[in-house]
């Protein structure tokens, strides 16, 4: 189930390499060499439905504003294909996610994190 190693994500222009660290037949978690960036795929079935999902993950340093002690705090960004046993193509699948893609232009992304939905 592994995609290709490394993987490389650009975050605010810049690349970054997630080698493969661990891998099951079900998921695989890369991750950055100081492992603040994270990337898990995974594969989950049941009850004739498939769940696909990337989901990536930054770990960074932060003030607490109340106290300004700093402490670890990671933020999650993920996207899951449930897709029924039969229906619909992979081609087809590709479109839905395409169409959503575009959807996530940045105003409609700070929009969602300021909660105006």
């Amino acid at each position: 189930m592994s995609l290709a190693t490394p993987q490389s994500v650009t975050i605010d222009a810049v690349a970054t390499d997630l080698h493969r660290i661990e891998d099951d037949k079900s998921s695989s978690l890369y991750s950055s060499e100081d492992g603040t960036l994270q990337m898990k795929v995974s594969h989950q079935s049941s009850k004739g439905r498939t769940r696909r999902m990337v989901r990536l993950d930054q770990t960074v340093v932060a003030a607490d504003p109340l106290t300004a002690e700093n402490a670890y705090q990671r933020a999650g960004v993920y996207i899951v294909i449930d897709e029924p046993s039969f229906g619909f193509s992979d081609a087809e699948l590709e479109d839905i996610v395409d169409g959503l893609k575009t959807w996530l232009t940045s105003a409609n992304i700070l929009a969602v994190c300021a909660s105006r939905h």
